[in-house]
């Protein structure tokens, strides 16, 4: 797992697996091969059913990784964020409690009937409880979006013509990183199915995705990187570093999927939707200027916005993804027409994402880190959004939204501790959307390992998109994480540029 040397804001990055002894294969059973000096050591990911069965071993395993990366500096929080987040925030339960809805399935086989505690034992744990009504805020603004309803199970969905563009492509199946490992190509598959099922059809107009140029990667790459990823990729695969591989394919995909964005603006700019869902594979927002990493070759969402700001766009990037978007972050950190805001679990891969990570020179103040404690709910992302993201957005009157949407916090995920359910998904989705004006929202494609719990949250994102409320599993409440909200509205308070 290699470290990022960007010195700017002195960050690390890594992968998103975890290390055990062991191999993973190759793509398309090729020997592994070292690429410009990357470390070629063998890795082996454990498989999901067995990571939950055994979580004491699994928090273990990855203390382990941890110690693989001793340069990152933001590991462990320091003094004067442990101050902030003194309460009882680090560490958490896994359990989640719903906060109301109508539970028609479970998100997955594995996942999706895991027992919640009660109020009264999360309450005895010394766990904050919520700050009263927790989806208060999200149903106002969906108040305020027409033809927004609420529904069960599936059925077609499609509220006062809104519609949904949808952006995949069969070449995104072809890049496989081998047997094992968790970024597969039935990830996409779950996605598609889950929006397919959820009977969402009615409101989705299908797009083709064109490959990005040169000259758009190199609006937030290095030239340098951009011709190792297409050498690697014409001399059929290798390892880039200890868990990001290619294929032959894998050059194409990552062309395709870097210019998904910019084909869904050009569409979106032509009046085709109110919004687009990037269902792209490899994801992106580990990916720096200078280093492909944690499962990410280009940088998808940093792509799109730098181009929107090219234009002159005012660009606000939210990432939900349970691991911090450090490249993204990176690539933006002195630039005041982008904004990233991120919310993820803390101390976890890459070990950026404090919350004293604001941004530098220009860009002071554009950068916007919740980490979360392992186990934190949704109550934590709503009131995030409304104490935190609003006010900003408010103030930043952002023209264009991105969402880098992992759907790896959710509380079957085979790699993560967040406590998510799909019903989070959907009220933290309409959240978000009614931060910028209709026909200027885009989500992409990031993390995800739990397949049902891929589906079923990928589907309720969606739905969000279209104005409704896919009920798959309640939203829940009652987990760690307020006091590191509260935490982050005080690094707000104290900028005075954007509240």
């Amino acid at each position: 797992m290699g470290v990022d040397g960007d010195a700017q804001a002195g960050r690390g990055g890594g992968g998103q697996c975890v290390l055990q002894p062991g191999r993973v294969e190759a793509p398309e059973g090729r020997e592994r091969r070292n690429v410009d000096g990357q470390d070629p050591r063998p890795v082996a990911l454990v498989a999901a059913a067995e990571l939950r069965r055994r979580p004491l071993e699994r928090r273990q395993v990855v203390e382990g990784a941890h110690e693989e990366v001793q340069s990152l500096v933001h590991l462990e929080p320091g003094v004067e964020e442990r101050a902030l987040l003194d309460g009882g925030e680090r560490g958490g339960e896994r359990g989640a409690v719903a906060t109301g809805g109508e539970l028609v399935e479970g998100s997955s086989e594995r996942g999706g009937g895991r027992a919640a505690p009660a109020r009264g034992e999360v309450g005895r744990r010394g766990v904050p409880a919520p700050r009263g009504d927790p989806q208060a805020g999200v149903r106002a603004r969906q108040e305020a979006v027409p033809g927004h309803a609420s529904h069960g199970s599936g059925g077609a969905y499609r509220a006062g013509g809104v519609t949904v563009l949808l952006l995949t492509h069969e070449r995104y199946l072809e890049h496989d990183l081998g047997r094992g490992h968790p970024e597969r190509p039935d990830r996409l598959r779950s996605v598609l199915s889950g929006i397919e099922e959820a009977g969402l059809a009615g409101g989705i107009e299908r797009a083709v995705p064109r490959p990005a140029t040169w000259a758009e990667l190199e609006l937030v790459h290095d030239e340098a990187l951009v011709a190792m990823i297409a050498r690697v990729g014409a001399e059929g695969g290798g390892w880039l570093d200890a868990d990001t591989a290619m294929n032959d394919a894998s050059y194409d995909a990552a062309l395709l999927a870097a210019g998904a964005g910019l084909a869904a603006v050009e569409a979106l700019d032509a009046g085709a939707a109110e919004s687009a869902f990037c269902a792209v594979r490899p994801p992106g927002h580990h990916a720096t200027a200078t280093r492909s990493m944690g499962f990410c070759l280009f940088n998808n969402v940093a792509v799109t916005a730098a181009a929107l700001a090219a234009r002159g766009e005012r660009v606000l990037v939210v990432d939900y993804d349970a691991h911090h978007g450090n490249g993204t972050q990176d690539i933006f950190w002195r630039d005041p027409r982008v904004a990233y805001a991120s919310f993820h679990q803390y101390p976890l891969y890459p070990g950026s994402g404090g919350l004293r990570e604001v941004g530098g020179d220009a860009g002071r103040g554009t950068t916007i880190n919740l980490p979360l404690p392992a186990g934190a709910t949704g109550d934590a992302y709503r009131a995030g959004v409304d104490e935190v993201l609003a006010p900003f957005a408010a103030a930043f009157d952002p023209t264009w939204l991105l969402i880098s949407a992992g759907f790896d916090a959710h509380r079957a995920d085979p790699i993560t501790d967040l406590g998510l359910s799909a019903g989070d998904y959907a009220d933290l989705t309409a959240a978000l959307i009614v931060l910028a004006p209709p026909g200027r929202r885009l989500v992409f494609l990031e993390g995800g390992y739990d397949l049902g719990a891929l589906a079923s949250s990928s589907a309720a994102c969606v739905a969000a998109l279209l104005g409704e409320r896919l009920v798959r599993e309640p939203p829940t409440s009652g987990g760690p994480g307020r006091d590191a909200i509260a935490a982050a509205a005080l690094v707000r308070a104290e900028l005075s540029d954007f509240g």
